[in-house]
């Protein structure tokens, strides 16, 4: 069952978060419960171990596009991998949502926030700043191959070091989703939990698309049942 559900084709499809207002309510429950599947699938230990065992010690800049409301970075900075390391941290995220609680933790870490309202398309293209770090998490699935690459492209432009986790397309994938009802989760969780384990990767779709190999380490694969991890380093 697995296999077949591998080979089949990422589907993309139009996630409902995407298009609530930063302030809807069901929108806001959406992203509280983002928080309860994130822990589940334990993706901000993944990234944080990434970060500690990827960046030299004198890294201090690193960005996360499709940021949320900045959760996901605030457990990313709490997890011991990165005990006593801090960054000046840029969340970017087309819906102004990053919440003054997330980002005031952050600062408490000693880390310098700061929330970007832009599309990250756009902010890549016009942000000629360089970062020690990029991470993305439960984002890349929502693009289609043509845009997912021009992405990718204007990301490795940017850091030496690019750390992303994403759905995992698999029969486990599949039945997390369907598990997400007992998990008090509302209907748009739901709903985008199924979307966004079809739009999921395998191994190798995101090396595919990574604009070049020479000069670049790279990993891509599955972490525990329901992620897929990426990782680009400049060698």
């Amino acid at each position: 069952m697995t296999a077949s559900l591998a080979s089949t084709t990422r589907r993309v499809e139009a996630e409902w978060l995407d298009s609530l207002p930063a302030l809807d309510p069901r929108a806001r429950q959406a992203r509280r419960d983002l928080e309860r599947v994130n822990a589940l699938m334990g993706n901000a230990a993944v990234v944080a171990r990434e970060l500690a065992r990827g960046l030299a010690r004198n890294a201090r800049t690193l960005a996360e596009v499709g940021a949320g409301d900045g959760g996901f970075l605030r457990a990313v900075a709490a997890h011991r991998a990165l005990h006593g390391r801090t960054f000046r941290a840029t969340l970017v995220d087309r819906q102004p949502c990053a919440e003054r609680a997330n980002v005031d933790a952050l600062a408490e870490r000693g880390w310098q926030p700061a929330a970007v309202q832009a599309d990250a398309f756009a902010w890549l293209a016009v942000n000629g700043a360089g970062y020690d770090a990029i991470v993305a998490n439960l984002f890349l699935h929502h693009f289609e191959p043509a845009a997912l690459a021009y992405l990718l492209a204007r990301i490795a432009r940017r850091t030496t070091l690019f750390v992303a986790c994403e759905p995992r397309r698999s029969v486990a994938g599949r039945l997390g989703a369907s598990l997400l009802p007992f998990l008090g989760c509302n209907d748009v969780t739901r709903h985008d939990a199924a979307v966004s384990v079809r739009a999921g990767f395998v191994d190798g779709e995101i090396a595919a698309l990574w604009p070049e190999r020479h000069g670049w380490r790279i990993r891509e694969g599955r972490r525990g049942p329901f992620s897929h991890l990426f990782v680009a380093r400049r060698a």
